[in-house]
């Protein structure tokens, strides 16, 4: 039988409490839904604004001695790009799916604190303002993306280009720290009744992971961009003279300690999400279950102990360049179990080669590219070949665009009914998986080879004697390619947003809880909180019974959705649910606050109010730096009227 709670047809009451629409209701809206919705958004705009910076980048590699942008402008374009890609795009982007999937796959109505999930956004979105804000003043970032000191100290580095760094990525650090300790204490404390920790569906789990990475992580990150801003604002001495007790290598230290566990900040969530879409599309269970929550988990500490391989060319000596190698390799243990995985479970399935599907078995074949030249750069010879060359280029692309981007593609196919009510175009999504996955390969494989001929990266341009030039042709091509699949794809995701199919509760057959309530979800998330007794609860309490998987494409073709060959909601009677407000079913949601912003907006100025110290002191603006005390005040109101806010 079937072990939850299903959807059922509501009584209408006589009048409804319609909920609140308009620009204001976004702007004070704390529910988890709407949060996401913008998290989305807007990381899906800077991933647009990166992908031009790196079409800049690779215009200006086109041809030898080419000037299309100075050096200095390609130093703050490729700086730019990582910091966009990684801090404005990726992240969020997995944050986005975080907030609107997880509390719908526990049973929750929202998340543990929902006026500081909102407050995560809005500092996510001024920090990132901030962070891009320096081009408009000719002074981006441009000391790379991990910002060495002391070459970023204000001896080296001098103007306001790092200090956009130090400032923009403490109030970025905020944000992310802030929503994982939401979703720790979301997951922890929100799960419906029965759903034990191993019956959390797969994504929930690599979401509690990551965010523990993140916290953790950020952690580490944040004391050193603080460091470096009393360094850079203040003279401090952390970075800055050896003889006088700075350390060459701290930086390199604290930033790695941060900068390796990214790297599985961005790709365990794509795990999790790759896991959800493989068993539905094989219409199998997914292989091995246990394993692969352990293999998460052990990936997650083992990211931990890894990241002085990225500093084998420092010299650190023979003990910590074994320890170090030796640390590395075992990471491709649980991350080999993964993929073994994977297949096992579309091995022997009835699979559907849906654009989910199939970006997700393309990221099993570039992640696993990506995994392996990263477990070559674990042996220090090798590593001390490649280092700063292109090769290095072709490997984090392959673990970034290949794995985190394809990831994040099949998610965004596999979840946008649930999101938006409608289905994505097939065509559009097939023609958009194979321009990117050519794309995608004609761009970065090329740059092995010129990176083992010697090509340096981050370099500006280099001569045709040199032999460069058509593997530099050949990657420019292929960008362009990935260009134009992106672009059918931002045609797809506005024209289905339109007018696209009605998609029911359940179009995939799903087996999992945000699968059995209406598309898109009404505010309160369940009519009902379900009762769990399955991981599987939409299939069967028993997922090996062959009787409770759905097969073929009958649901996904009829307005009417079955369970267990029962049928248990149709698309009329879900709009006529999302018509009923909480208020008409007597279920109490945390109302709607502008505090969060308020308060955002009063932390950002204390940072940005910095800036100015580095305005010459012949300016009028040199002074405007004592606006973070405005910025300070705003912040403490912002606290006392958040914390006696009625009906939270």
């Amino acid at each position: 039988m079937a072990s939850t709670a299903t959807v059922a047809a509501p009584h209408a009451p006589a009048v409804h409490h319609k909920e609140p629409t308009g620009l204001w209701s976004w702007i004070t809206t704390v529910d988890h839904k709407r949060i996401g919705i913008m998290y989305g958004v807007t990381a899906f705009l800077w991933f647009l604004i990166a992908g031009v910076e790196a079409l800049m980048i690779r215009v200006q590699l086109f041809v030898p001695n080419n000037h299309f942008v100075s050096a200095e402008t390609y130093n703050s374009l490729f700086t730019m790009h990582a910091l966009t890609m990684i801090f404005g795009a990726l992240m969020p982007l997995t944050a986005a799916f975080f907030n609107f999937i997880v509390p719908l796959q526990i049973g929750a109505r929202d998340v543990a604190f929902p006026r500081l999930n909102a407050l995560s956004y809005w500092l996510f979105l001024f920090g990132s303002l901030f962070l891009n804000f320096g081009w408009l003043l000719k002074a981006a970032p441009d000391s790379g993306w991990f910002a060495y000191a002391p070459i970023t100290t204000m001896a080296y580095s001098p103007g306001m280009h790092m200090d956009f760094y130090v400032l923009g990525l403490q109030v970025l650090g905020l944000s992310s720290i802030i929503a994982s300790l939401n979703f720790i204490i979301t997951i922890i404390n929100l799960r419906a009744p029965g759903m034990r920790l191993m019956r959390m569906p797969i994504f929930t789990w690599m979401t509690l992971i990551t965010s523990v990475l993140i916290v953790t992580a950020m952690a580490v990150f944040t004391i050193a961009v603080t460091e470096l801003m009393f360094d850079r604002l203040f003279g401090t001495n952390f970075f800055n003279t050896v003889s006088e007790g700075a350390d060459p290598l701290l930086w390199q230290h604290l930033f790695w300690m941060f900068g390796h566990p990214e790297v599985y900040i961005l790709i365990i969530p794509i795990m999790g999400m790759i896991s959800e879409v493989l068993p539905t599309f094989s219409r199998k269970p997914l292989f091995g279950y246990n394993v692969m929550v352990f293999s998460g988990v052990l990936i997650g500490w083992l990211g931990w102990g890894v990241w002085s391989h990225h500093m084998f060319a420092t010299g650190m000596g023979p003990i910590a360049d074994s320890f170090f190698s030796l640390s590395t390799m075992l990471i491709a243990i649980p991350t080999g179990i993964k993929i073994f995985n994977w297949l096992g479970t579309l091995y022997g399935g009835s699979i559907r080669f849906t654009t989910a599907l199939l970006f997700s078995v393309a990221f099993i074949a570039m992640f696993t590219i990506g995994g392996i030249s990263g477990v070559m750069h674990s042996s220090a010879p090798s590593d001390l070949q490649q280092s700063d060359t292109y090769f290095i280029v072709a490997h984090i692309h392959y673990v970034f665009f290949g794995g985190t981007v394809l990831g994040l593609w099949s998610a965004l196919y596999y979840w946008y009914p649930k999101v938006f009510g409608r289905l994505l175009d097939e065509r559009l999504g097939q023609f958009h998986f194979w321009g990117t996955l050519i794309g995608m390969n004609l761009t970065f494989f090329p740059m092995h080879f010129v990176g083992m001929f010697g090509m340096p990266r981050r370099t500006w341009t280099y001569g045709p004697e040199q032999g460069f030039t058509a593997y530099n042709q050949l990657e420019t091509i292929g960008a362009f390619i990935i260009a134009l699949a992106t672009l059918a794809f931002a045609v797809n995701l506005f024209t289905a947003w339109k007018r696209g199919r009605i998609a029911g509760p359940n179009p995939w057959g799903a087996a999992t809880l945000e699968w059995s309530i209406p598309s898109p979800p009404p505010a309160y998330n369940f009519r009902e909180i379900p009762v769990v007794h399955s991981r599987m609860p939409l299939w069967e309490d028993d997922p090996t019974k062959q009787g409770g998987i759905p097969h073929g494409r009958v649901e996904e073709e009829t307005d009417e959705v079955t369970i267990a060959g029962r049928q248990v909601a149709a698309v009329r009677d879900v709009r006529d649910e999302n018509k009923m407000s909480a208020h008409d079913l007597g279920i109490h949601l945390p109302p709607p606050s502008f505090w969060p912003i308020v308060l955002a907006a009063g932390i950002s100025a204390i940072f940005i109010g910095l800036i100015f110290r580095q305005v010459p002191d012949t300016s009028p603006w040199h002074n405007a730096w004592y606006l973070m005390f405005a910025g300070v005040a705003t912040t403490m109101l912002s606290i006392y009227a958040w914390a006696f806010e009625p009906g939270h």
